[in-house]
């Protein structure tokens, strides 16, 4: 049989430094990979049933543990009954009413004058960023800023628009490159909320004052915060600001909210002019009905005395882990937040570290490059509110295991060579 184009597509794309890289850890270690996993049971407590293990998750994203609350449940459940199983249309064209509810409860609970619904955030990223700047504008980027931003301002830069970085979480270079870039129209700032492998959060009242003297609006992705940092869950920015008279805030319907989709926080002028400039929200399709139903829960639970009680137990959790984690000597990454990230450094370590908790009955998500710095990989540890004290400690236990195991690197120690 003759070799077809799509067989030579499939070699060009192994020759990819990426894919190598990827491809040659994978062969490497291919039982400590840890990588495209399939669960097969979920239980209480946050257990999952991979490969006939059973281990504690601690690797979803799902912070207040409400995918598992019987009223968000009941809500999708009803939704399917009212709305079926789609919208059957593009938003552009139609949009069911718990759509538009669905916008008015975040936009109540958040404090924003309106909010527009994403499919992701991913989506709402790759839509708003490129749709909110012209050939005339300026888009200046985080260094560290999340994937989808920067796949965002990859679509920018095609268009026409100057693209620039500036240093992680810093106002005195992102001051240096605004004023090093003028003359421009309107600038906007892409930052995100919660830096998702570290943690680290953004110094947001200095950067706003930097942008505002230069003529640039900031963009905030707080899909990490979102429902579990701030007041009421709000996320990271009106809690530093004070107003969102100048930011943009995206949101994260999944995670925290335990739903699908996303939002942007905006008024109502911004909400129709990004209906019609922002593309992912034209052609991405719309969230589904009864996940709308949903997060028009979630929006009450939100707001109600039983969110005190929900971020009590997931606070307790982190402070748990964190003081266990630092006080056995590791370098702990965040701590703010629920992701919690264990510093290990060179890949196979990371790794094989993962692996090595996987063993003793607990996921924890290894990254590696390119998702952090080379030789930088972490532990990376998502703390839900649904977490046991007792899985807690387990973990705690199998980590000081691991330190036997494994010559982790202690706070401000210098990581060891790779082998």
């Amino acid at each position: 049989m003759p070799h077809l184009p799509m067989q030579k597509l499939a070699k060009a794309l192994r020759q990819n430094g990426l894919i190598r890289f990827i491809e040659h850890f994978g062969e490497l270690f291919p039982n400590n990979h840890l990588k495209d996993l399939v669960v097969d049971d979920i239980g209480p407590g946050r257990k999952i049933r991979v490969n006939g293990h059973e281990v504690v998750n601690f690797g979803s994203d799902s912070f207040l543990g409400l995918d598992q609350d019987p009223r968000v449940q009941a809500a999708i459940v009803e939704g399917t009954r009212k709305w079926g199983t789609h919208n059957g249309a593009s938003r552009a064209f139609a949009s069911v009413r718990a759509n538009t509810d669905a916008e008015a409860k975040i936009a109540r609970w958040l404090g924003t004058e309106a909010s527009l619904i994403y499919p992701s955030v991913t989506l709402a990223n790759m839509g708003a960023v490129p749709g909110l700047v012209g050939r005339q504008d300026l888009l200046v980027v985080d260094e560290h800023a999340h994937n989808s931003i920067q796949e965002g301002a990859k679509i920018a830069k095609a268009n026409g628009v100057r693209v620039v970085n500036f240093s992680h979480c810093d106002p005195g270079d992102l001051d240096k490159v605004l004023t090093a870039s003028k003359p421009y129209r309107i600038a906007v700032v892409a930052i995100d909320g919660v830096y998702s492998m570290s943690g680290a959060l953004p110094p947001l009242a200095q950067l706003n004052q930097v942008a505002i003297r230069h003529d640039a609006v900031l963009y905030v992705d707080d899909a990490h915060a979102t429902a579990v940092m701030g007041t009421r869950g709000r996320g990271t920015v009106v809690d530093a600001l004070g107003n969102y008279d100048n930011t943009f805030v995206v949101g994260s319907l999944s995670k925290g909210f335990s739903c699908a989709g996303a939002f942007i926080g905006c008024s109502e002028e911004f909400k129709m002019l990004l209906k019609m400039k922002s593309n992912t929200y034209i052609f991405g399709g719309p969230v589904v009905p009864p996940y709308l139903e949903a997060v028009c829960v979630v929006c009450d639970i939100l707001m109600s005395s039983d969110y005190e009680r929900l971020i009590g137990q997931l606070r307790a959790n982190c402070r748990q882990l964190t003081r266990g984690a630092v006080g056995m000597g590791l370098d702990v990454l965040g701590g703010e937040t629920p992701i919690v990230s264990i510093l290990v450094g060179d890949e196979a370590d990371t790794l094989n570290g993962g692996s090595f908790l996987f063993d003793r009955g607990f996921y924890v998500q290894s990254v590696c490059f390119p998702a952090v710095p080379y030789h930088g990989g972490v532990l990376r540890v998502q703390v839900n509110a649904n977490h046991t004290s007792e899985s807690i400690n387990g973990l705690l236990n199998a980590l000081a295991d691991l330190k036997r195991v494994i010559a982790l690197p202690g706070p401000q120690q210098p990581l060891r060579p790779a082998a």
